[in-house]
């Protein structure tokens, strides 16, 4: 098992213990905007397992029917993130809806608060380790996960904060109110990670700093060619795959021509992780003086 699913198995494990915290909470105070907090890490839970479920298809080999792998599994998994999130904050707003119509007092606030804030430091140290881990393993299925659990621990303080404010004034009606916060909250993070991992499925270009590394590498390793043309990337999850022209003199031997492509792709793999390298070679009546020259 690879670190990148042993991070995804532990999220699980811990997503479940926050759960269990969260709704001993809400079961402890009545309160509607910590049955919010509480509903929201119900959607971690499934947000963990969807990731899991995709790396592990993600990281099988690639074969005869999907040559190219099965990277983009983790969009998908994404992708089913943020539609739970969506039913999720649906269900929250009908909560606080009927909440609003007949607000009651909180049984034992204090107790309950202290619960959810262990919950809430628990999500924060794992929502950092997951996002630092997902961008080194360049997973969108981990960061998706990290990012929704970040919107998480900010609902969990805004909720904390509410719920105290509305026993300390003695407003109950404080806690439908804050609830409905949260699903506004909650739907602005599903609509992100919608909106990224769409931009996956659609074959996104590498981030501009990548695309700088891989151009650089191309001009400097591609020693006897002319020049380099129509650079062309694409993400697939962890993978990148990297396609270009290159121009070498007419009347170079095929073996020589092979021997620079060689030298480029060694150089990309070891600058850029999990990357894939299609070159076309033309000779230099198709130069288009417009690409990546040679140094």
């Amino acid at each position: 098992m690879d670190k990148t699913l042993r991070i995804a198995c532990a999220s699980v494990a811990i997503s479940l213990i926050v759960l269990g915290l969260k709704f001993l909470a809400w079961r402890m105070t009545g309160s509607i905007a910590l049955y919010s907090d509480a509903l929201e890490s119900l959607v971690n839970v499934a947000t963990s397992v969807a990731a899991v479920i995709a790396l592990r298809v993600a990281s099988k080999p690639a074969d005869a029917a999907h040559p190219y792998g099965y990277a983009k599994a983790e969009y998908f998994s994404a992708v089913i993130v943020g539609a739970l999130i969506i039913v999720a904050a649906l269900s929250i707003f009908r909560e606080a809806y009927l909440a609003l119509l007949a607000p009651k007092a909180l049984d034992a606030p204090l107790n309950g608060l202290v619960v959810n804030g262990v919950a809430g430091v628990l999500n924060a140290i794992w929502c950092w380790v997951l996002i630092r881990e997902g961008n080194r393993a360049r997973s969108p299925a981990i960061i998706a996960d990290g990012k929704h659990l970040f919107t998480d621990v900010v609902s969990s303080a805004g909720v904390l904060l509410g719920v105290a404010l509305a026993i300390l004034t003695g407003l109950p009606l404080l806690d439908p109110l804050l609830a409905a916060l949260v699903a506004l909250n909650i739907l602005w993070s599903g609509w992100t990670v919608i909106k990224e991992s769409v931009g996956g499925l659609m074959d996104s270009a590498v981030p501009e700093d990548t695309l700088a590394k891989i151009r650089g590498q191309i001009a400097a390793e591609a020693v006897g060619a002319i020049e380099a043309h129509d650079v062309r990337t694409r993400c697939a999850g962890r993978v990148i795959f990297v396609d270009f022209h290159l121009v070498v003199p007419g009347d170079m031997p095929v073996s020589e021509a092979h021997a620079i492509c060689d030298r480029i792709e060694d150089a990309l793999r070891r600058e850029v992780e999990e990357i894939f390298v299609n070159i076309h070679v033309e000779p230099e009546a198709k130069a288009k003086h417009a690409g990546i020259p040679v140094l």
